[in-house]
């Protein structure tokens, strides 16, 4: 295992679920050839800033709303990300969306996870429990998750990994979203953080 990992930084706007699955991969050594070194939240109030001091993560926040313009906002997180030499950027739950100003900065180094089997019931507008609550209402039978890149339209970068999840008899959107996240998310998104870290070593000539 190479002593050199990728500095990975996990963006967040709440409990932070999805970055605990990701510090428990880290732990249990699913998550070897990159280490999460920052975690940037977009609301001071998010839990996920408490998982991370928990885990001995650091934490900063960019919050739109004080910094007044998505210029500001984005300024604040690069210059976080230059600060702590961040390799590539996991959106876990992240709600603020990323101009094209960003999103090009780092060309196929950013990764979202979403809550369903992209193109179904993605794009604008469509995340949390909406997303859910839409695959019940046009009647599917089965959902998932999709781990993509992401580049400036919403969910519409390259797809990197799906797991299917069935729809149950009796699903709310919520019990839905706590199977997609359990059954898939959870899954899937620390294989795409090991699988993108071991790229980056590998283009560098690490491993």
């Amino acid at each position: 295992m190479p002593d050199v990992k990728a500095r990975i930084a996990v963006f967040v706007s709440g409990g932070g679920t999805n970055l605990q699955a990701l510090i428990d991969a880290q732990q249990s050594g699913i998550i070897k050839s990159g280490e999460i070194v920052l975690v940037v939240a977009s609301n001071p109030g998010a839990y996920a800033l408490t998982r991370a001091e928990k885990a001995g993560i650091d934490g900063v926040v960019a919050f739109k709303k004080e910094l007044g313009s998505q210029e500001a906002f984005e300024a604040k997180i690069i210059e976080s990300l230059d600060e702590y030499n961040i390799d590539f950027i996991i959106l876990a739950g992240f709600m603020s969306i990323l101009s094209e100003n960003f999103t090009s900065r780092y060309p196929n180094r950013i990764i979202n996870v979403h809550p369903a089997l992209i193109p179904s019931f993605c794009g604008k507008g469509y995340y949390g429990l909406r997303v859910h609550e839409e695959a019940l209402k046009y009647g599917v039978k089965v959902t998932g998750a999709t781990v993509h890149f992401v580049n400036e339209i919403p969910d519409g970068g390259e797809i990197i990994a799906q797991k299917a999840v069935y729809i149950e008899e009796g699903d709310t959107p919520e019990i839905l979203q706590r199977r997609v996240m359990e059954q898939a998310e959870w899954k899937l998104l620390p294989e795409a953080a090991e699988m993108v870290s071991k790229r980056i070593l590998k283009e560098r000539g690490i491993i």
